[in-house]
Order: structure tokens, then C-alpha cells, then sequence
């Protein structure tokens, strides 16, 4: 057994960790902190609406309800204007590592999980190893690239007059779009095990999230290309990210793939309408390379993170108590359960009952652990594709707010967007059902 799990983190991690870094040294003076981690009280709050269940808790607190709640959200909210100028802002009732060593600087220990097994992160491994024959090919020099055929969808892509005006619509519009969506009981299964407050330590999960994801998806092209950026990054948030050249064409890889889907097209069409990215789509390719890509200051070190890296990759906080940031990502999710470095732990009870989350969910709040390291919360897509993702982080970013309260097919969702000046500093989904 001990080979086996030896065996598929090899696989898993492939040729390495390469530290990235591009010449943004302009990001000098300290990044502020992300927000979307909120304390842990306060952002259950936000996320599982527990001031809508107040009135189901027990008489003892009844004398106190209206105040606890609003007191809770004033808390969020000076919280939330508070970190971005809050260097040494830390979450209070961390739980501890399940494993000792990860107390230790993330980046001493990155790479040496030499028996998964006996780190505790072996529930319902598979005995199946990650395909990943063609992710080398990505780093070879454009002039050597494959790609797939562009997407023919004729006047689909372009937004009508009332997606426009609405945003929600636009938003839902791309879900439409996603051709490439997968479908829950055929091409991935999920297990969400029990529910759980943000507050609750139980692991509620026997097993692991996924279960099953099927090998064909590692061979699409806009899939596969996505998984072979994920090992790009150092989790430590404070670690200076050194990009190779060959990362560098991985990324161009990436844009040049998705934006040959229909929910790339669709973004540009609706960003230039609007005059907001140039008409010229090689122009937009490269404004989405820097949107995603550029590096910047985070945690108090330059050229330390990135959008991408953030939200679908994930980051590990070293200041005070450690805590996995952004990390919004089903793709990553599952090749990190995969690999042993995620334990799932349950899924956060939905905002209104009688929304149990099950085998069919492709919008799920969870609680894990990444490397030793709680995310009390977390809300994630899962089966979306990640040209998807893109463009819908993308449209909210340059049209929207904050707040971006849209429906996605069956899911009222908001779509939470966080600003460090003219980049994406965090973006994810709060379900709002």
C-alpha cells in the first residue's frame, strides 16, 4: 500500500515545483491581504446566512437574537474595509494541523510527502493514476502548439440587448455557453457526506468528496491545460513565485485554448461592446494573460501571488496562525484529494433547508483541510469547465460590484469580487439559496 500511494503522488506532482516570478517589481510596498477570509464567526455568518436560522436555535438565546445578529454582520463588514490595509490581521480559533510538522513554513515542507498514508490524508484513495501524457507538451514554444478547432456557434455568442443591460442575464447566458459542462452521475460522482456549522471541528466526511472523475476529461483540451498550470505555484503566500519561461508559454497555452470556446467569445464580445477591452482578440488575449497571470504582492512580499494562483490554485497564510486562502476550484480540489493533501471534512449546512446538497450539486460550500491547514469554508462550482470560471470571474470583475447577485441555471448565487486596485485580488461563489 505504502508504494502505491508513493506511487501516485509521484504521478501526481509530475516534474516538480517550479517558483514562479515575472519582473512585477512594482509591488514593492506590502500586498494587502485578500478578503475572502473572513473571521471564522463572522464569515459563517455571511456564507450559511446563520442569521436567517437564528430563530431555530434554543430559547436561551432568544433574549439576545436580533442583537447578535446584526452585531455579527457590523463585525463583517468593518472586517471586510479593515484588511486590506491589515498586514498582521489573523483569524482567531484556528484549529490545529491534524499533522505537527505543517506548523512548520509551508515551503520547507512543499514537495515532501514521501507516505501520504501516514500523514492521515488517505481517505478512499484511488488506485488509479492521474493522466497527464500530454501536460509536457504545453511548455513547448507556440510555434509547436496544437489547439483545438475554434468554436462554431454563430450568433449565439452575441449579447442581446437584454443581457446588456443585466448583468444576471449576461452571467446566465455563459452557463448556457458552457458547452463543456460536465454532467454530475456520468461524468464524476460526489459523495458530500454530512453537513456541519463553519464552527464545528467533527469531520463529518467517512470518505472523499470525489469519487470518481472520468479519464476522458484529462485529455480535453481547455481541461487538461488547466490541470498542468496548477503545479506552477508555491502554496506559501509569502514565497516570491518564479516564472520560467516554459510556465510562461503554459499560461499563453491556457488563453489561447479557452478563448477558441464559446464563453471566451461571448466575454469579449460583451467586454467590447461595452468598450472595456480592445476589439482586437489578440489584444483581449493578452489583457486576460495579465489579468490572470500578472504577479503581485500578497502577504507582504512582491511577486508572490497572482489571480489565478488565488482562486483556483489556493495559498497558505504564514502570518500568525496558518489558513488556506482562496482555493475556489473543483479541478484543483480533486487532483489535491487525489494526491493526499486534501482531507475533506463535510459540506456547510445551505443557507435555507431543504437544500441538502447531493450527488447532482454543481454549487457546494465545504469545509477542508489542505496540507495539514483548515479552510473552514469554501464555496466552490463543481463540473463547471474552467473557460467557464474565467469568463464568468472575468464579466463580474469588469462589470460588476462586490456584490454580484446573478442566477446561473438552477442557482440563485452571489458572485463575490474583491478588487486590489485594477486586478482581481479575490472572486468566488456564495450559494444564495
Amino acid at each position: 500500500m505504502e508504494g502505491l500511494i508513493k506511487g501516485l503522488i509521484d504521478v501526481a506532482l509530475g516534474h516538480g515545483n517550479n517558483n514562479n516570478n515575472n519582473n512585477n517589481d512594482d509591488d514593492e510596498q506590502p500586498g494587502p491581504q485578500d478578503r475572502d477570509e473572513q473571521s471564522r464567526s463572522t464569515w459563517a455568518q455571511v456564507v450559511t446566512g446563520e442569521q436567517d436560522n437564528e430563530e431555530e436555535d434554543d430559547n436561551r438565546r432568544s433574549g439576545h437574537r436580533t442583537h447578535h445578529a446584526s452585531s455579527n454582520q457590523n463585525r463583517w463588514n468593518r472586517q471586510e474595509n479593515a484588511e486590506l490595509g491589515n498586514e498582521e490581521w489573523r483569524v482567531s480559533g484556528s484549529r490545529p494541523s491534524r499533522s505537527p510538522q505543517y506548523q512548520k513554513t509551508v515551503h520547507e515542507e512543499y514537495g515532501k510527502y514521501e507516505d501520504a498514508e501516514r500523514q492521515g490524508y488517505n481517505k478512499n484513495h484511488w488506485n488509479k493514476e492521474i493522466q497527464k501524457d500530454q501536460w509536457h507538451g504545453y511548455k513547448r514554444p507556440a510555434s509547436e502548439q496544437e489547439y483545438s478547432d475554434e468554436v462554431e456557434i454563430g450568433d449565439n455568442i452575441e449579447p442581446s440587448e437584454e443581457e446588456l443591460a443585466d448583468l444576471s442575464q449576461a452571467c446566465n447566458k455563459l452557463w448556457e455557453l458552457d458547452l463543456n459542462r460536465l454532467v454530475p452521475g456520468k461524468d464524476y460522482e460526489i459523495d458530500c457526506g454530512e453537513g456541519k456549522k463553519v464552527y464545528q471541528k467533527e469531520d463529518m466526511a467517512q470518505g472523499s468528496l470525489f469519487s470518481r472523475l472520468s479519464e476522458d476529461i484529462f485529455r480535453r483540451p481547455t481541461f487538461s491545460r488547466f490541470f498542468s498550470l496548477l503545479d506552477n505555484y508555491n502554496p506559501d503566500q509569502g514565497h516570491k513565485e518564479v516564472v520560467t519561461s516554459e510556465e510562461r508559454q503554459e499560461q499563453a497555452a491556457f488563453i489561447e485554448e479557452i478563448s477558441r470556446t464559446a464563453p471566451i467569445k461571448y466575454l469579449h464580445k460583451y467586454l467590447s461592446s461595452k468598450g472595456v477591452v480592445p476589439e482586437n482578440y489578440q489584444d483581449f488575449k493578452r489583457m486576460m494573460t495579465s489579468l490572470w497571470f500578472d504577479l503581485y504582492g500578497r502577504g507582504g512580499t512582491s511577486g508572490s501571488s497572482s489571480a489565478f494562483e488565488h482562486v483556483f490554485v489556493g495559498e497558505i497564510k504564514q502570518r500568525g496562525e496558518q489558513e488556506v486562502s482562496g482555493f475556489h476550484n473543483w479541478l484543483q480540489f480533486y487532483l489535491e484529494e487525489a494526491k493526499g493533501r486534501v482531507d475533506y471534512q463535510g459540506y456547510i449546512f445551505p443557507r435555507r433547508r431543504g437544500q441538502t446538497p447531493d450527488y447532482e450539486t454543481q454549487l457546494i460550500t465545504v469545509q477542508f483541510e489542505w496540507n495539514g491547514v483548515l479552510k473552514s469554508v469554501s464555496s466552490m462550482f463543481v463540473g463547471v469547465s474552467p473557460e467557464f470560471e474565467v469568463a464568468l470571474y472575468a464579466l463580474c470583475f469588469y462589470m460588476g460590484g462586490e456584490d454580484n447577485y446573478i442566477q446561473l441555471g438552477p442557482y440563485p448565487v452571489n458572485i463575490k469580487c474583491y478588487r486590489l486596485g485594477d486586478r482581481i485580488g479575490s472572486v468566488f461563489p456564495i450559494a444564495e439559496c
